[in-house]
């Protein structure tokens, strides 16, 4: 048996708070079937009407945990097949999956997107070609076989960014700019850092909606439950100014941590700890997603509530290993350090120009050690009213645990239920949490 490591003798003394668990309910509407809303669009757009017999088309499909993504797919692959084009999928995530071809299609499998799946061929090169160059004299460039097909259909979720702020964020413009860049496109766009990324992906699509053969976008918003809320078709003309109320509705539609006034945009507030189970690429860009956090991993940009220590337990399978932004915890378990994988991580890192996302926290032997090293260092004034939140990750926030400081508060807050009493949290032999504990309260 291996002997515990030395320093966890200065966690002793260091005592856990009882939680209990907590529903959310937030305001939500919902597309309904995933397959009929995308019917709905299409019909309903004249942009779609652009599909010919025999075309070939380009469907994009990036790395995120889209909402019903594994439904999305094959019902855009379907309609496009209805107008008798000829659609593959071509993998639209920049440098994701190690910043290869055969990376990104284990990505694109691990999402559940195959080419059984979807019902089409998955095309998958990091090769590009120039499309021409900015002002600046930055080379725009595109996915080889995105631009040598017949036409495109740009697909992507619009979601606030989890690193800049500006008009267009994640969604169809930037799919367009970094996600069909593949590395060396994405490289470009990030050259300048964070502070230049909304403008420069909104000059590189310009140049790629000229001279790119982008028949339509199809984008959907989510709601604060993960669940898809709306499917838009937007013509390549004018996509760029007819994403940015839709990136307003996704802002107003983000779930969030139940702290600060209801009315603000984000939450905002203090908060001892925050125990988050997993992170991962399915969740956030950047692992768990700086808009619930207010951690980013770029100083410019300023948002949500101040959390004093976040503990991190585990990378989801999903992502592979890639725990991209895990730095901007405190601490960690061994589990996630062993799974942490450096290949895919550091790719994100060198592509985007941000090393401290490739950075590692304090890393405890288990969920139990982690969660008292947070505690113990979080400078709280009265140990006996430690607020802390425990979450399944920076995504799913409808239920949570709270630390039972909190209960009262809470109880009074609109939208809150609490679920059962406060009880000691509870550890297996091993030290660790039951991660299970979110699919019995989702019964």
């Amino acid at each position: 048996m291996v002997a515990a490591p030395g320093y966890l003798r200065l966690l002793e003394g260091t005592r856990l708070p009882r939680v209990a668990p907590v529903r959310q309910r937030f305001e939500v509407a919902d597309a309904g079937d995933p397959a009929e809303a995308v019917r709905r669009a299409m019909a309903g757009a004249e942009c779609a009407g652009r599909i010919r017999p025999g075309m070939s088309v380009a469907l994009t499909v990036g790395s995120r945990g889209v909402a019903a993504l594994e439904q999305l797919v094959p019902a855009i692959v379907s309609q496009l097949r209805a107008g008798g084009a000829e659609p593959f999928i071509v993998p639209a995530m920049g440098s994701h999956g190690g910043a290869t071809a055969e990376g990104q299609i284990g990505v694109l499998a691990k999402l559940g997107i195959t080419e059984q799946s979807a019902g089409c061929p998955i095309r998958s090169s990091m090769e590009t070609v120039e499309l021409g160059r900015l002002d600046n004299g930055m080379p725009v460039r595109i996915d080889r076989f995105a631009q040598e097909a017949d036409g495109i259909v740009l697909f992507n979720r619009i979601k606030p960014h989890t690193s800049f702020r500006h008009a267009n964020e994640s969604g169809l413009v930037k799919m367009l700019a970094i996600g069909l860049g593949k590395q060396s496109g994405a490289e470009t766009c990030h050259a300048w850092g964070a502070d230049c990324l909304g403008p420069l992906i909104v000059e590189m699509a310009r140049v790629k909606l000229e001279r790119a053969p982008v028949l339509f976008g199809i984008a959907t918003i989510e709601n604060a439950c993960d669940r898809l809320s709306e499917v838009v078709v937007l013509p390549p003309e004018g996509m760029i100014e007819a994403e940015r109320p839709l990136l307003e509705r996704a802002m107003r539609n983000l779930p969030r941590l139940p702290l600060g006034p209801l009315d603000a945009p984000l939450a905002t507030g203090p908060l001892d700890v925050l125990v988050v189970d997993e992170v991962g690429k399915e969740f956030a860009g950047t692992g768990m997603d700086p808009n619930i956090t207010g951690r980013a991993s770029t100083a410019s940009l300023k948002l949500g509530p101040d959390i004093s220590r976040i503990a991190v337990l585990d990378v989801s399978e999903r992502s592979a290993g890639n725990a991209n932004g895990v730095a901007r915890a405190d601490v960690i378990t061994d589990r996630l350090f062993d799974a942490f994988d450096r290949e895919a991580v550091y790719a994100n890192c060198l592509t985007s120009n941000t090393l401290v996302s490739g950075a590692l926290p304090v890393a405890m032997p288990d969920d139990r050690s982690a969660v008292l090293a947070a505690i113990k260092t979080c400078g709280a004034r009265n140990p006996d009213r430690i607020t802390l939140l425990r979450i399944p990750n920076s995504l799913h926030l409808e239920y949570l645990l709270a630390s039972e400081a909190m209960l009262d508060s809470l109880a009074a807050r609109p939208g809150i239920e609490i679920l059962g009493a406060a009880e000691p949290m509870e550890f297996d032999g091993a030290g660790n949490l039951d991660h299970r504990l979110w699919e019995r309260l989702h019964r």
